[in-house]
Order: structure tokens, then C-alpha cells, then sequence
């Protein structure tokens, strides 16, 4: 039928040759090859046995054993509904290290399908351009049917590698899967089933784990495909809105979630990795203090186990650190305990964490800053701003993050959304004392002190005193904005119940010592002691403690009479001095404080040439 015929397609890659009808042949060049294709397009550095990931964190032979067993249990129980399983965690959590472990496990009982572990500082593996061809290869090398099917879609299609991930995934992984599962003589059970994914978070952008994810929802978890998945990110957006049960997340219901900072207390295994690791350091050590039984102390294992917070990046840090050999453990132990960054200080025994905590904070700072209505706004002081407040560092109080927002000029839940890319480092819980309120929580106590330390944070590092002055400001906006009209719902501050903006002011301002005079001008101006008098009339049951008040109010007076030239603005504001000068006078002598307490700094009699009308200067 072809006699007559030269050179055109009959259809797909069959065509005619143009010398001969009767040579009918495969169409595509004979020296393109599938399979050396995907070879090309993968990320060997992903495997979990990669040399380019040479000693990988893995956890110690008692560690973790709890986890560890929950996840294999689930991992063998393969007719288990939820064929997904997702481990979220705090950076440092040990989430690479269970991931490693579950790898190597599953390889030596032969049910290792793939394994992916993304790096943020790796180009090969922190996107998603290599991860499909690198899942492909591994299944494929399980079952040469299998591989040959791949490389047949490879082949058909070259450009395959250019296209979405779901289609990658989609023509690569599950159509030749569903290929090989149509062979009568295929069987599944024996078929390596377990697929490993770790660090999702190491994949740069929110949009690519969210494609990522979604991929594996539609093509793994919607098709009859006999895998069952692990997946390990710290908390980041992407995972945490799809896992979400408030607001639907679509691999909710699909996936079995364990929150491993959450669940688990590391901190029993972590005291047992310490002790091992440094005596078998000490075992090794040219130093005999270091090979003594006494050394390391229990004492210093105790520090060490608490400031870990849980978190087992700490502790590998640790060892890391004081098991450089050109020097002495028990030296470099004792750096670690007592350490404390300063001028000049050389030792740098936190560097790997610092680096750990920079690249996150940058990285949460970039995105952030990046927003349109967030354009302006510094990042890192808002974020020490929370921090200061929920350590209640100023005058002992904590606001509620709610309150907190408005004072800082943030929309409502703006905490939650500054910390939206920081949830593997802190988030905002209830106050373990004081369940209305809710405040910044650090899963890493060296976190707290990364952002206290200068030396740490380097070019991070905000002060307290930026953070105070920046408040200060937020305040006085605040109480500039409050209407004295009795029908004005802004008769106090806002939502606030417990605290009060114009003590706030007083213990942010240093009792009024850091306040600007355009500060102080516009308060002055804009009925600002009247509104200072009818805020604290009205929540004088929280605040009769404060001794910074009466000072603020004497110093402001003292300014805007000898510095400013407004001593008619000076003369308004006396009679609210006084009033509660007065006040809490009467309070502290009720309770009967004695000298040298918290109301010994209270200014009780009249300042010099301060006296109310009537009265004689005090001796």
C-alpha cells in the first residue's frame, strides 16, 4: 500500500523511508538516548549516600528511638489510610538526622524507592529543576521495565525537562509506573515503596514548595501508586497552610503530621548524646584531663542540656566545636560553659548556629520588606520590638502581641505575619502565667541571645535602645490619636484591658529622659495631660505601682519649662504631677514599703521650686 509512497509520516514517530518503502522504521535518531538524558537532568548530590553530604547528621544509636519508631511503624504498615506523613520541626530539630536514619534503615531492608534531601547552599538541589529526573533515576534503577519506560517518555518527548513539575512528575514517574504495574507478572509488594523527601524549606521560594507539594498530592497521592511518603520541612507557609485544618488545607485530611519540636522532648536524648560524644572525645585526647572519668562534669552536661532548648543543632554544635583536635576538649568545653561575647572576644564557638540563624533571619527580613504595605518598615527592629516584650524587659510588664501591634503601627495580627517565615525559630503562644496573653516564644534559647548579641548578629543587631525609642514614638502616636469626646469608643487605648500607653511611655522613655521635643511639644499641644489624666484615672488599679510615672510628668514639666521656653504648657501639666505625685505617695505609705525597695526611686516630697499652691518648699 506504500509502494508509491516517499518520505512522510504515517503517524506518531513511524514514517517512510525516501530511498526505499520498504525500510519501515523508528523515526527518532538512534543516538539519542532516554536514559544518559536523565542521567544529565538529575542531582546525584540529593542522595541520602551522596559524598557531596559525606558524614551526614544521623542520630545515635539510643536517640530518638520513640520517633523513630512511630515512623517505621507507619512506614510498614502499608495499608495504612494516610500514605503521606508529614514531620514538621523547629531548625535544628534533628529532622535531617531522622530523615538520614529513616534512609539508611529503609535501604538495608530493601524498601527504599527514593531519597531527596534539598539544600538551600547546594544550586543542584535547592530548586525544583533537578528533583523530578532525580526521583525518576532512583525508581528506575529498581526495575530495568521500569527504567526502560522512562527513558521511552524521555525519548518521545526531549523537552520534557523544560516543562511544569507536575508534568514531569506526571509523564516520568506515573505513567511509566502505571505502565509497569499492567504487567501481569509485576508485583507490587516487592517493589521498593518508600519515597523520602527532606528539607523541603531548603527549596528556595514559597511558590516552588507549594508546586512541589501540590505535585505530590495529584500525581503520588491521587493515582494508585503503591509509595508511601515522608516528608520533612521545618514549619515554613507552604507546609504549614496545606497541613492546616482551620482552613482547609488540602493535604490535611490525605496526611498523618508529626510536630516534632511540638510532640517530642529531645531533651533526655540529647544529654545522652553529649555524655557520649565528649567522653569519647576525651577517650581520644592527647590531654589527661580530658581521659579523666570526672571530665565533663555534671555540672556542664546540665548547662549544655538547658541551653539546647530541645534542639539538637545545639548540642551538635557543641561537640563540633570542642572536638577540634589541634586543641584541648577540656578547654574549649570550658569556652562553650562559660562564653559570653564581648569586645575582642576570638572564640566563636556558636559560629555554626549564627550562621544558621543569619540565613533564616535574612532570609524572613528579604521576604518580608518585600511586601508593598510592608515597604518601610524595619523588619528587624519590629521584630526585636516583640522579643523585648515578651521577655518583659521593660519595667517587668508584657503586653498582649494584639496591643503590641497597634503600638507599633502594625495591622491587626501583624505579629503572626512577622513571623511568618520564622516558625522554625518562634512563634507566638499564650503566656504560660497569663493565659489572655499572648507572646513571642523561642523554640532556641541561643536564638533569644543571637538577636541580644551584637558580636553574634553583627549587622542584625538591633539595640534596646533603638527598640525603646522606636516604641516610644509608637506610643505617643497612640495617645495623640485618643478623643476626649465621652462618646469616642477611643476613650482608652483600643482593645488595651491591663496595661496603659502613658506608663508605657514612662518606662519606654526612661521616665521621659529619651522623649524628643517635638514629642513633647506635640503631646503638649494636642491635650495631651488631660488625656494622660483620663487614661490613667481609668486603669488606676494597674498602675498606682509605677514610680516612673511621676517622674516622667516632672521631667517633661522641667523640660518645657527651662529647655523649651512653654512654661504655660509647664504650668498645665502641675496639677496632674501632683495629683499623681500624690497618689502614689498614698499608695506606698498604705502598704507601708520600706526604704530601699521598688518606691524608693518615687519622687515623694516636692522637687526644688516644684511646690503646689499654698504649700512651703521642703527642707
Amino acid at each position: 500500500m506504500f509502494s508509491r509512497a516517499r518520505n512522510f509520516n504515517v503517524g506518531g514517530n513511524i514514517q517512510i523511508d525516501i530511498d526505499s518503502s520498504q525500510h519501515v522504521h523508528n523515526g527518532q535518531d538512534k543516538s539519542m538516548d532516554g536514559w544518559k538524558m536523565l542521567l544529565d537532568s538529575m542531582a546525584p548530590n540529593a542522595f541520602y549516600d551522596s559524598r557531596a553530604r559525606f558524614d551526614p547528621p544521623k542520630c545515635d544509636e539510643d536517640t530518638r528511638v520513640e520517633v523513630i519508631s512511630e515512623i517505621m511503624d507507619w512506614m510498614g504498615d502499608r495499608e495504612g489510610p494516610k500514605r503521606l506523613l508529614c514531620m514538621t520541626g523547629a531548625a535544628g530539630a534533628g529532622k535531617s538526622a531522622l530523615q538520614q536514619t529513616i534512609a539508611e534503615r529503609c535501604a538495608d531492608s530493601g524498601i527504599l524507592g527514593c531519597a531527596i534531601f534539598f539544600s538551600s547552599q547546594d544550586p543542584t538541589r535547592n530548586d525544583l529543576s533537578r528533583i523530578v529526573p532525580t526521583i525518576a533515576f532512583q525508581l528506575g534503577q529498581h526495575n530495568p521495565r521500569l527504567r526502560d519506560y522512562i527513558r521511552q517518555a524521555i525519548e518521545e518527548d526531549p523537552p520534557i525537562f523544560t516543562r511544569t513539575i507536575r508534568t514531569q512528575m506526571e509523564r516520568l514517574v506515573v505513567r511509566p509506573f502505571k505502565q509497569l504495574q499492567a504487567n501481569a507478572d509485576f508485583d507490587a509488594g516487592s517493589f521498593p515503596y518508600a519515597v523520602l523527601i527532606d528539607g523541603l524549606d531548603e527549596c528556595s521560594g514559597e511558590e516552588q514548595q507549594t508546586e512541589f507539594l501540590s505535585t505530590i498530592k495529584h500525581c503520588l497521592l491521587d493515582n494508585d501508586l503503591p509509595f508511601r511518603i515522608f516528608i520533612a520541612s521545618r514549619p515554613e507557609w507552604a507546609i504549614r497552610s496545606a497541613l492546616n485544618s482551620e482552613t482547609r488545607g488540602y493535604l490535611h485530611p490525605l496526611a498523618y503530621h508529626i510536630q516534632l519540636s511540638d510532640k517530642y522532648d529531645a531533651t533526655d536524648d540529647i544529654r545522652r548524646y553529649l555524655w557520649r560524644r565528649l567522653q569519647d572525645i576525651g577517650s581520644r585526647s592527647h590531654d589527661p584531663r580530658a581521659r579523666s572519668r570526672s571530665w565533663p562534669t555534671v555540672e556542664d552536661i546540665e548547662k549544655l542540656v538547658r541551653a539546647a532548648s530541645g534542639q539538637f543543632v545545639f548540642a551538635a554544635t557543641i561537640v563540633k566545636y570542642v572536638s577540634e583536635r589541634r586543641s584541648s576538649p577540656v578547654d574549649r568545653l570550658h569556652t562553650v560553659v562559660d562564653w559570653t561575647p564581648g569586645e575582642g572576644q576570638l572564640a566563636r564557638p556558636f559560629e555554626a548556629l549564627d550562621v544558621l540563624y543569619a540565613r533564616i533571619l535574612s532570609a524572613a527580613k528579604e521576604s518580608y520588606e518585600a511586601v508593598d504595605t510592608n515597604r518601610g518598615r524595619n523588619f528587624l527592629l519590629l521584630l526585636r520590638a516583640h522579643q523585648i516584650n515578651s521577655d518583659s524587659r521593660v519595667g517587668g510588664r508584657v503586653w498582649n502581641a494584639y496591643e503590641f501591634d497597634e503600638i507599633l503601627n502594625l495591622e491587626r495580627n501583624g505579629h503572626e505575619v512577622l513571623v511568618s517565615d520564622l516558625h522554625s525559630l518562634a512563634i507566638f503562644l499564650q503566656h504560660p502565667v497569663f493565659s489572655t496573653i499572648i507572646r513571642m516564644h523561642f523554640y532556641h534559647r541561643s536564638f533569644s541571645e543571637f538577636l541580644d548579641s551584637e558580636t553574634r548578629s553583627k549587622n542584625m543587631f538591633i539595640t534596646e535602645t533603638q527598640v525603646k525609642a522606636y516604641v516610644s514614638e509608637g506610643l505617643v502616636q497612640v495617645i495623640n490619636q485618643v478623643s476626649l469626646e465621652p462618646s469616642s469608643t477611643c476613650a482608652t487605648f483600643g482593645t488595651l484591658s491591663e496595661e496603659n500607653p502613658v506608663v508605657a511611655l514612662a518606662l519606654y522613655s526612661n521616665e521621659g529622659k529619651t522623649l524628643t521635643d517635638q514629642q513633647i511639644l506635640a503631646l503638649a499641644h494636642n491635650d495631651g495631660w488631660r488625656k494622660f489624666d483620663q487614661m490613667l484615672s481609668e486603669t488606676w488599679h494597674f498602675t498606682r505601682s509605677h514610680t516612673e510615672l511621676p517622674a516622667m510628668l516632672f521631667f517633661i514639666m522641667q523640660r518645657l519649662k527651662n529647655e523649651l521656653g512653654e512654661p504655660g504648657l509647664a504650668d498645665e501639666l502641675k496639677p496632674y504631677y501632683n495629683k499623681w505625685r500624690k497618689l502614689v505617695k498614698s499608695y506606698r505609705e498604705e502598704y507601708r514599703f520600706e526604704d530601699g525597695d521598688l518606691f524608693s526611686r518615687l519622687l515623694l516630697e516636692e522637687p526644688e521650686g516644684e511646690t503646689e499652691k499654698g504649700e512651703e518648699p521642703q527642707e
